[in-house]
């Protein structure tokens, strides 16, 4: 005898399955959790820059803190209003620098990381010279650029690309060294060559550390930008700094101090954007996990 189904029964089954499925806790829970981790990650930084902010604003007012010395939070927040246009015209110049100098710096970063982990002569000989770099006090050498290459792009450029260059190409190569053992022995006895192995492998399993070191290198490369330009620039941020430095306009330098931190903070949250987009397994499985 067979037995037939009721007309309607797959569309009442269906139903019957979304609504337990709309019912069950975990489902409706998991979203929930997914932004109460969110607002827990922002909220106590906020609070804790709030309460400073505040403890500085009481500061000055309780002591009558001379605006040369220290002015308040709020007089920084006004004055970096009054004079935007000159903070403005000074921070392209910088964010021009920024993006040149950390270009270079990834395209040297990324071809040196790949050489070195093709060639395990290059990796004893190369890995050594990558830290010997980091050595380089840079509040030396920065001026010694300035008169080699004079106020052009240059000297700025190298200046960036020597703080920045050393977490990228060390994320790099940890990262490509990160890859499964197991897994290269099993594509190599499959015919795979070295590039497939780099390519489908190595390549894939380096993504996490390079973005992780992609952090640390952008926020180097805002507060290098700016260095090289106070030691000797024609415009940005760091001669702003300067110039108001010498004419005791201590408000204008942390106005411009501010906006170095947003910056700094708005490329750094590009990062997780860059991510997403090019790693989504990456972001789901940690949304899992």
């Amino acid at each position: 005898m067979v037995h037939r189904p009721l007309p309607g029964s797959d569309a009442l089954s269906t139903g019957v399955a979304a609504r337990s499925v709309a019912h069950d806790p975990r489902v409706v829970a998991e979203p929930v959790a997914r932004r109460g981790g969110r607002w827990r990650r922002v909220v106590p930084p906020l609070v804790v820059v709030a309460v400073l902010v505040g403890i500085w604003q009481w500061a000055v007012t309780a002591f009558d803190v001379r605006p040369q010395v220290l002015p308040s939070p709020l007089r920084v927040v006004e004055q970096g209003w009054l004079f935007r246009d000159a903070l403005w015209t000074n921070t392209v110049p910088t964010l021009q620098v920024t993006a040149v100098g950390f270009a270079v710096s990834l395209v040297v970063a990324w071809v040196l990381a790949v050489v070195v982990d093709f060639s395990p002569w290059l990796r004893r000989a190369l890995l050594p010279l990558f830290v010997a770099s980091q050595t380089i006090p840079i509040i030396a050498i920065a001026p010694l650029l300035i008169i080699w290459f004079g106020f052009g792009l240059l000297p700025k450029v190298v200046v960036i690309a020597l703080v920045t260059f050393f977490p990228v190409a060390i994320g790099l190569v940890e990262g490509f060294s990160s890859a499964d053992r197991e897994a290269s022995n099993l594509v190599r006895s499959m015919g795979a060559g070295r590039w497939k192995e780099f390519r489908y492998l190595r390549l894939p399993a380096a993504m996490p550390s390079f973005f992780t070191s992609l952090r640390i290198g952008i926020t180097y490369a805002v507060t290098g930008a700016v260095f090289a330009e106070y030691v000797g620039a024609r415009a940005g941020l760091g001669i702003f700094m300067n110039l108001q430095k010498n004419s005791f306009r201590t408000d204008l330098v942390l106005a411009a101090v501010l906006v170095t931190a947003a910056i700094s903070v708005a490329l750094f949250g590009l990062t997780f954007l860059v991510q997403r987009l090019a790693m989504p397994w990456y972001a789901a499985e940690r949304r899992r996990g």
